[in-house]
């Protein structure tokens, strides 16, 4: 099988590069539909417009989750105004629908992270959940975006907290790659590992490390400093590439089972990743020191190492291996792990990280 790396066409990163939106645009069309949240069109209409020039623009707001019910009646709506791109602004999920919109109307896409909350902006990947939230599929896509914008004034304006959880998301690109690597398992764009995606995934994890905490405590300023700079650029590009071109493995397969858990939905995706990291870790029975790294990392930047942390204050058995179980559903990323790995094993993988979370906490 042949080694496939995926990239979108433009990555595009700044201060000040919203209001240049409209001219990147004109490389695909005038006519733009542009899906947001309310208060993210608040955000950023002022500087679009700045630069809008000719081009024709139509906004609406997004239901709240990226699930298929969501995604046809935005196809209704494009199809209806006549918009030649379809532009996402916003989180994860808002960029997820407006890829999967421009998938089956088989328009180009551009992606505008207003936050660096994870790893979707550059993927050729939409994650499908129900109405309700609940992970439903993966959505793997032949393309990646025509290209990702990121205006960095805009996102290090945003609340800390996302900047955090997208540095939970990130956390987990390099150990996910290292376990496909070593499972030689097939990455989400069809191909086998390149030498560039690992080391991508692997300048990930040392970005975090070496400017992490200094982006946090920066972000919570609300100012921009080179530290913001990179971690933007680790959440967001290094991360996107290192993962969809490595490939998933545990961290992001125990995310999908803590959706299966009520309590956990008020939380973000990166910061259930996070955890999800922690628990690879004890699964691979990895060494102290490297675990003892990554739980340092979390806790002092503020990502949860617990699952009271999580929203679960009242561990149920039963709620954690109905997790375990979904973590391990076959067509989830558990497969790409370089030993088998069972339910069983899951329950307690995520009982020992949460019991080291709580010891460490507490130390």
């Amino acid at each position: 099988m042949a080694m496939i790396i995926g990239s979108p066409t433009r990555y595009i990163q700044g201060k000040g590069e919203m209001k240049n939106l409209c001219s990147y645009a004109k490389n695909f069309g005038e006519n733009l539909f542009v899906l947001t949240s309310a208060s993210g069109r608040n955000r950023v209409e002022p500087s679009i417009k700045e630069g809008q020039g000719d081009c024709r623009i139509t906004y609406d707001v997004f239901n709240g989750e990226c699930s298929m019910t969501e995604i046809e009646r935005l196809k209704k709506i494009v199809e209806n105004v006549g918009s030649d791109v379809i532009v996402g602004v916003g989180g994860g999920k808002i960029l997820d629908t407006a890829k999967a919109v421009a998938y089956y109307m088989e328009k180009p896409v551009m992606i505008v992270p207003t936050i660096a909350s994870t790893d979707a902006p550059c993927s050729a990947l939409s994650v499908i959940y129900t109405d309700e939230g609940v992970f439903e599929k993966y959505l793997f896509l032949p393309t990646s975006p025509n290209m990702v914008l990121v205006d960095t004034d805009i996102v290090s304006k945003a609340p800390a907290r996302l900047l955090i959880s997208g540095m939970g998301d990130a956390l987990a690109t390099y150990f996910e790659a290292r376990a496909c690597k070593r499972s030689n398992a097939t990455n989400c764009v069809g191909g086998k590992c390149t030498l560039a995606a690992m080391s991508l995934a692997e300048l990930c994890y040392d970005t975090l490390i070496s400017s992490g905490v200094e982006a946090m405590v920066a972000a919570k300023e609300g100012v921009c400093t080179k530290a913001v700079e990179n971690v933007i650029e680790a959440n967001t590009y290094l991360s996107g590439i290192g993962f969809e071109s490595a490939g998933l493995a545990g961290a992001h397969a125990i995310h999908n089972g803590l959706t299966a858990i009520e309590e956990t939905h008020a939380y973000y995706h990166g910061e259930k990743v996070a955890f999800g990291t922690l628990v690879q870790l004890v699964l691979e029975d990895a060494g102290e020191d490297e675990i003892m790294e990554v739980m340092d990392f979390c806790l002092q930047v503020g990502l949860p190492v617990t699952l009271k942390e999580l929203g679960i204050k009242e561990v149920k058995p039963e709620k954690i291996m109905e997790a375990a179980k979904l973590a391990c559903a076959p067509e989830d990323t558990m497969g790409n792990m370089p030993f088998e790995v069972t339910a069983e094993d899951v329950y307690a993988a995520m009982m020992g990280a949460d019991a080291l979370g709580r010891y460490y906490s507490e130390a």
